[in-house]
C-alpha cells in the first residue's frame, strides 16, 4: 500500500489563524513527508469558501512541485465546468512538464450552487460541460490540430482520476478508463457498493483500474484521546460546514454511521461520523486502514492529516508519527495488488 497527503487550506473562522498560513504548513511538511516515504500530494479544491479552501489547485500544486522531486501531484479533484477547456489543457501540461511528469488530474462535476453562481455557469450543466471538458483535454494533449505546446510530459497525458459517486457518474468513469477517487465523506458501506457500481460497469467495458486510491482523515497521536482532541473538532466543523450543509440544502446527500440523512447540519458531530475517520493511536490507525484495504482493495491512501484547526507542527508530528509506526505495518504484498473487479 502507498500513501500520500491530502491538502485543502481551510482555517477555522474567526479562529486567529492567517489564511496564508496552511500554505506554507504544507511546503514545510512535503521535503519532511518525501524523506519518509510518502507518495504524493494532492490538493482539494472549491471555491467562495470563507474558510479560505482551496480554489486553484494548480496554482498550489506548481508550488509542491518545487519542494519535492518525486511525489505525485494531484488534484482532488478540479471541478472541471468552472474551467475554460483549452486554457486548462494548456495549465495542467505546463505543469505536468514543470514537475517532470508527475501530475495525476483529479476532476468532479461540483455540486455546491454558490460555485457555480460565482463562475456564472449554470449548475445544471455540470455533468454535461464535465464530460465535454475532458473530451476537449484528451484530444488537445494528444492531436496535433489543437496545436497545444507544450504538451504534457507524460505519454499519452496525465491520468484522470473521477472523484465521483453517482452511479452515472461511476459508469463514466468506466467508460472513460478512469480509476475512481471516492469522496471521504462517505462510510465504508457506501463505499463498497459505490466500489461493486464502478466494477461492474469496468467490467462491462473491459477495463482492470490500475489503482484504488481513497481519501481518509487521518491523525495519529501517542494515545487515541489526544489523536481525538487535537483532530476532532476541526473534522467535524468540516464536516458540519460542507458536507452537511449541502446535505441540508439537498445539494448532496451526507449519512451518518447509522446510515441516517443529514437534514440540518447540527446533526453532524463527530461521534455520528467517526467510523470513516482514522483518528487514533498507531495501532488503532493500522486496524482501521486494514478494513479499507481488506474490503476495497485500497491501494493508496491520500491521508488528510493537515484538517482545520490543527497546528502545521502537529499535523507534521502525526505525519512523522504515521511514517513510523503505521505504514511499515500496511506494507504486505496483500495490499500492494489492486483487488479484482467482481
Amino acid at each position: 500500500m502507498k500513501f500520500g497527503l491530502f491538502f485543502a487550506f481551510q482555517v477555522v473562522p474567526g479562529d486567529g489563524v492567517p489564511l496564508d498560513r496552511p500554505y506554507r504548513d504544507m511546503l514545510d511538511c512535503l521535503p519532511r513527508a518525501e524523506e519518509l516515504g510518502y507518495e504524493s500530494v494532492f490538493v482539494a479544491s472549491h471555491h467562495v469558501q470563507p474558510d479560505g479552501w482551496c480554489p486553484s489547485p494548480l496554482l498550489a500544486l506548481a508550488a509542491a512541485a518545487a519542494r519535492t522531486e518525486r511525489m505525485r501531484l494531484g488534484t482532488g479533484a478540479l471541478l472541471v465546468p468552472l474551467y475554460a477547456p483549452f486554457k486548462l489543457a494548456e495549465d495542467v501540461a505546463v505543469l505536468d512538464n514543470l514537475s517532470g511528469g508527475r501530475v495525476v488530474l483529479g476532476v468532479a462535476p461540483g455540486y455546491v450552487s454558490e460555485e457555480f453562481e460565482a463562475h456564472g455557469v449554470p449548475r445544471e450543466e455540470r455533468v454535461a460541460r464535465t464530460e465535454e471538458t475532458l473530451d476537449l483535454l484528451q484530444a488537445a494533449w494528444t492531436e496535433e490540430r489543437y496545436g497545444l505546446s507544450p504538451r504534457p510530459l507524460q505519454r499519452p497525458h496525465p491520468p484522470i482520476w473521477y472523484a465521483v459517486s453517482a452511479p452515472g457518474s461511476l459508469r463514466r468513469a468506466a467508460e472513460r478508463r478512469c480509476v475512481l477517487l471516492p469522496s471521504p465523506r462517505h462510510e465504508l458501506a457506501e463505499l463498497v457498493e459505490h466500489g461493486r457500481l464502478y466494477d461492474a460497469a469496468c467490467a462491462d467495458v473491459g477495463f482492470v483500474p490500475p489503482e484504488r486510491p481513497l481519501i481518509r482523515e487521518v491523525f495519529v497521536a501517542d494515545s487515541r484521546e489526544r489523536a481525538e482532541e487535537l483532530a476532532a473538532p476541526g473534522i467535524e466543523y468540516l464536516f458540519r460546514e460542507l458536507y452537511g450543509a449541502r446535505s441540508a440544502q439537498g445539494e448532496r446527500p451526507l449519512r451518518t454511521d447509522s446510515g441516517e440523512l443529514i437534514t440540518d447540519k447540527r446533526q453532524v458531530g463527530f461521534e455520528a461520523l467517526r467510523n470513516r475517520f482514522v483518528i487514533g493511536d498507531p495501532e488503532f490507525a493500522v486496524r482501521q486502514i486494514e478494513r479499507y484495504r481488506d474490503e476495497l482493495g485500497t491501494t493508496e491512501l491520500l491521508c488528510w492529516t493537515h484538517v482545520p484547526g490543527v497546528s502545521g507542527e502537529d499535523a507534521l508530528r502525526s505525519v512523522e508519527l504515521f511514517a513510523r509506526e503505521v505504514m511499515p505495518a500496511l506494507s504486505s504484498p496483500a495490499a500492494s495488488s489492486p483487488r479484482s473487479p467482481s
